[in-house]
């Protein structure tokens, strides 16, 4: 029996409803573990006698495991299900989560931190390959823009949570209240998600093998074009978050530690744009909303130089916001245009995106270290320039 007999769940439908709310605790879970040392590196610096770029290897480690992780993720969902896949992903990572907010050496720290990524990269990996599988066509754009959303807001919280705690008592314990937020989220979307319908276990015995599937999405110029924006936005957006902590509690803004989480709450523009490009590019296409975004996110990007500490919050909310609805639609696009083949096509999204985060993310640092802000923003602004490029290049229609 072929995969899409069953009809999808339809926009609106009690089930479709589920399916977005469990998608957005999943995200919650994956995204709050994933950066809570982003808010805090200064405090790790500080306390383990590091320099910023190593402190950054907190979030490089698990980004960097999560990165090696979405391939072997996607073949152990085609063979178990993604909704049980995702489950031991979160459950596991949970755990680790603790473990690694309490080991005693930095080293120990990271090692742990990258067996953590390892364990979250189940639940990018087979997200999208599963709202792709059990929503109807015209609702998957939709519903990845959601899933995106509610990454973004696991995104802030993982932040926000974790700096007033590391500041008042200390940065393992922030990241502890962060693993507890983590489990909660976690709880309720194992409750939530509604069942699978239309996954169908690939079948080594026929031709389609793991390995064809792999390769036809590698010949897709249109993929590989997805790949390098997932890399270079990703990578640069990250680098930007890593770095800011550091440039913000620099003279002149001398900004507590214990506030800085809260310049995080610019994600919030990630969580209300990453639905709106899914809405826009129903409308338009997607390649022009991709487009679209990456501008918006390059002119926030571009204001955060300004001096005023207000316009340099203001230029981080539609950076944020320009990022996340550039992720959206790409992340959708590439399972979409990847019909028998979405968990290879959303791994290797997901292998490019995070590897962009691990390499980009830690060694922009240097850059932050030998020439400052402005350097650090005209390297990730290339970068973008560099995707917008790409992306028109690999995915614009032939005529």
């Amino acid at each position: 029996m072929a995969g899409d007999v069953t009809p999808g769940h339809a926009i609106g439908s009690p089930a479709y409803r589920r399916m977005l709310a469990a998608l957005v605790c999943a995200g919650i879970a994956t995204f709050a573990q994933l950066y809570s040392p982003q808010g805090i590196l200064q405090l790790i610096s500080a306390d383990l006698g590091i320099g910023a770029e190593r402190a950054a290897l907190t979030v490089s480690a698990a980004t960097g495991g999560l990165a090696l992780a979405v391939l072997p993720w996607s073949f152990v969902g085609d063979r178990l299900g993604r909704l049980r896949a995702m489950v031991i992903a979160v459950t596991s990572a949970t755990v680790l989560a603790v473990a690694s907010a309490w080991a005693p050496t930095f080293e120990l720290v990271l090692g742990l931190r990258f067996l953590e990524g390892v364990a979250l990269g189940g639940v990018p990996a087979l997200a999208m390959a599963y709202l792709s599988e059990e929503v109807d066509e015209q609702a998957r754009t939709i519903a990845a823009g959601w899933f995106v959303a509610g990454t973004t807001v696991g995104g802030l919280l993982g932040r926000v949570v974790a700096t007033p705690i590391a500041d008042a008592l200390s940065w393992r314990a922030g990241m502890t209240a962060v693993a507890v937020l983590a489990a909660i989220a976690a709880t309720t979307f194992v409750l939530t998600a509604p069942p699978e319908r239309r996954f169908v276990r690939l079948d080594p015995r026929h031709g389609d093998t793991r390995t064809a599937r792999l390769l036809r999405t590698l010949r897709d110029p249109g993929q590989l074009g997805l790949y390098a924006c997932a890399f270079l936005l990703m990578g640069g957006f990250v680098a930007i978050y890593n770095y800011l902590a550091f440039h913000l509690s620099a003279p002149p803004y001398l900004i507590p530690a214990g506030l800085i989480g809260l310049v995080f709450l610019a994600y919030l523009g990630g969580t209300v744009s990453s639905p709106l490009a899914g809405r826009l590019a129903a409308r338009h296409g997607r390649l022009a909303v991709l487009l679209a975004s990456m501008g918006v996110m390059l002119l926030g990007l571009l204001v955060t130089l300004a001096g005023p500490l207000l316009l340099v919050l203001l230029g981080l909310v539609v950076m944020t916001a320009g990022f996340f609805g550039a992720h959206s639609i790409a992340s959708g696009w590439a399972g979409a245009r990847a019909a028998g083949a979405r968990s290879q096509a959303t791994g290797l999204y997901n292998l490019s995106y995070y590897a962009g985060s691990s390499a980009l993310g830690w060694s922009v640092g240097y850059v932050y270290e030998g020439a400052g802000w402005p350097a650090t923003v005209a390297v990730v602004a290339a970068g973008i320039v560099v995707a917008a490029v790409l992306a028109l290049a690999a995915l614009r229609p032939r005529q």
